[in-house]
């Protein structure tokens, strides 16, 4: 399978609360895109609120928090490419790209491809 990933950063006019109101309103417009750009399963991943995030970043000397984690996956890279070739996958990610427009700061946000590789599930 193949992984987008997207660590998100909130819009500075938005408090937490509100960015994560409304980036849980995106989940529905992503469900409605998702055969266009073939996209198998999507999940948001809301950073907590909670001192143990702080620490650990600073244990380890890094920046600011993000948001977030978006993950959306596809079985092969292929459909991802077929999808986002077809004139109603362009449409579906543009429509994505539009509203995440609206709560996302998309400059200091990141997005890349991944392939999974399972260490241990101990489940």
């Amino acid at each position: 399978m193949v992984k987008l990933v997207y660590i998100v950063r909130r819009r500075p006019d938005f408090t937490p609360q509100d960015f994560y109101r409304r980036w849980l309103a995106h989940g529905p417009l992503v469900r409605e895109v998702a055969t266009a750009i073939r996209a198998r399963r999507y999940v948001q991943s809301h950073t907590v609120d909670t001192p143990l995030n702080a620490a650990l970043a600073g244990s380890r000397g890094m920046g600011p928090a993000y948001d977030g984690i978006t993950e959306v996956w596809w079985d092969r890279m292929e459909d991802l490419a077929e999808g986002l070739g077809t004139p109603e996958g362009r449409a579906g990610a543009q429509r994505l790209l539009d509203d995440e427009r609206e709560f996302i700061d998309l400059a200091a946000s990141y997005i890349f491809l991944t392939e999974e590789h399972e260490i241990f599930d101990l489940r």
